[in-house]
């Protein structure tokens, strides 16, 4: 049961952390990483990303695995006003190993912050969003901040990673991002609350957003929080009701909106733009995906409708344009004997696209290796069924990756200029560049 006060609570913590940017503000004190490129994957391999050349890193984390109610003194602890919480070592020093591995290497690795449902019903309570619903798929669930005990866990989780991870010594690793949940705009699959009207979830979202950034700045000056979203952008996702999925562009204004009017925070964008078909890499003929400000879609076909949007005014904070990140997004593998030529051909066309735009800094394909659980999808970089000696087959797009931000890049994305109906990779070649219809 909410009760009132957790209510009234929802309201008043929005003014509590206007969150003016002061970097002096934080305990640990860098400016944000430099990047050699763009180029990032979702790693399952930590040594394979490595020797592909990574710059950037997605890591998914769920924090229901990290909630010891128990008040294990072995385990880490964070002291939070006034209160100590403990958190389970084994999956805090899994992440940490990876996260270490890789920012040791100067890459820039982002968190996506999921609770997933747990076997343990007072785990639930305290991390899960209390109207969740269990009948959802993926048993993913937005966080709850909104009671008194899940919002005080939340904040105490939060500081505690981003202390971990903001260290001087570097000890546990480095961490650049924070993504709170996954495809929020499609929340009944992937950070589900139940069915809710658009409102309802932003409002709720906001909060949590809001409650992370106050932790992340509280650690680290250059931490950056973002919100995710998938490529519905006028039209929600048909899977899911109207109270299930929402489309991504009345979403972001609303929730900007109400940010302002609660005393805005430095929010981020990470975003999904896979085609509009997922199992249909050739993203260049998507139809849903046009150069209107009423477009259905947002792919990598008309991404810099996205980027244009982001740089409206109702958008800014304090004049500049926030952040974005493309932290999911990848290729289907289609059948037949030219499907890996046709997967890498999408990939090189959509690096060269984002790599010309300054407004994106990161982005992160997803996937490394394929997984035959994904819905028939086929992403990877890698297959996952032994062939030609590997236990994990390279397909053509791997060594596309791993020469794409070299000097090698020309000749390995050569082979794509037929199959994408280019006729050389010069940025005048690349259409479409004027954003219409605004």
């Amino acid at each position: 049961m909410i009760r009132a006060a957790d209510l009234m609570f929802l309201g008043l913590i929005l003014f509590a952390f206007p969150l003016k940017g002061d970097p002096t503000a934080s305990h640990y004190n860098e400016p944000y990483p430099a990047a050699a490129s763009k180029k990032g994957l979702q790693v399952e391999w930590v040594d394979d990303a490595l020797a592909l050349g990574v710059k950037h890193a997605a890591l998914n984390l769920n924090i229901s695995a990290l909630a010891d109610l128990k008040g294990d003194t072995n385990n880490p602890s964070w002291k939070s006003e006034g209160r100590t919480y403990y958190f389970n070592r084994a999956p805090i020093e899994s992440i940490d190993q990876r996260i270490k591995a890789l920012s040791d290497r100067g890459v820039l690795v982002n968190v996506i912050v999921l609770a997933y449902e747990s076997s343990d019903a007072a785990v639930n309570t305290l991390v899960l969003h209390p109207r969740y619903d269990h009948n959802a798929p993926n048993h993913l669930g937005a966080f709850n901040t909104v009671t008194e005990e899940g919002r005080s866990w939340f904040s105490a989780c939060m500081e505690l990673l981003a202390d971990r991870w903001s260290r001087p010594d570097r000890k546990f690793g480095r961490v650049a991002g924070y993504i709170i949940g996954n495809e929020v705009n499609s929340h009944w699959f992937w950070s589900n609350m139940g069915q809710v009207s658009m409102e309802e979830f932003a409002n709720d979202y906001l909060q949590t957003v809001r409650l992370a950034t106050v932790a992340v700045r509280e650690q680290s000056s250059w931490g950056r929080v973002y919100v995710s979203l998938e490529h519905h952008w006028n039209i929600h996702y048909p899977g899911g009701n109207e109270k299930q999925t929402f489309a991504g562009r009345p979403f972001l204004q609303y929730f900007a909106r109400r940010a302002k009017e609660q005393g805005d925070f430095e929010w981020n964008l990470a975003f999904h733009p896979y085609p509009e078909n997922l199992f249909e890499p050739r993203f260049w003929n998507d139809k849903t995906a046009t150069t209107n400000t009423d477009t259905p879609r947002i792919t990598f076909k008309n991404i810099q409708m996205l980027t244009a949007f982001m740089r409206g005014p109702e958008m800014l904070y304090a004049g500049q344009a926030r952040r974005i990140i493309l932290s999911e997004q990848g290729f289907h593998t289609p059948k037949g004997a030219d499907g890996e030529l046709v997967q890498a051909a999408a990939f090189c066309y959509a690096y060269k696209k984002i790599e010309a735009e300054p407004a994106i800094d990161a982005f992160i394909l997803h996937r490394h290796i394929d997984n035959d659980q994904e819905g028939g999808l086929m992403l990877g970089l890698r297959g996952n069924h032994p062939a030609n000696g590997e236990e994990r087959p390279k397909k053509k797009i791997y060594e596309c990756f791993r020469h794409a931000d070299t000097p090698e890049w020309k000749s390995a994305f050569e082979f794509a200029l037929p199959i994408v109906g280019l006729p050389d990779w010069n940025q005048e070649s690349i259409p479409p560049s004027p954003v219409s219809g605004r």
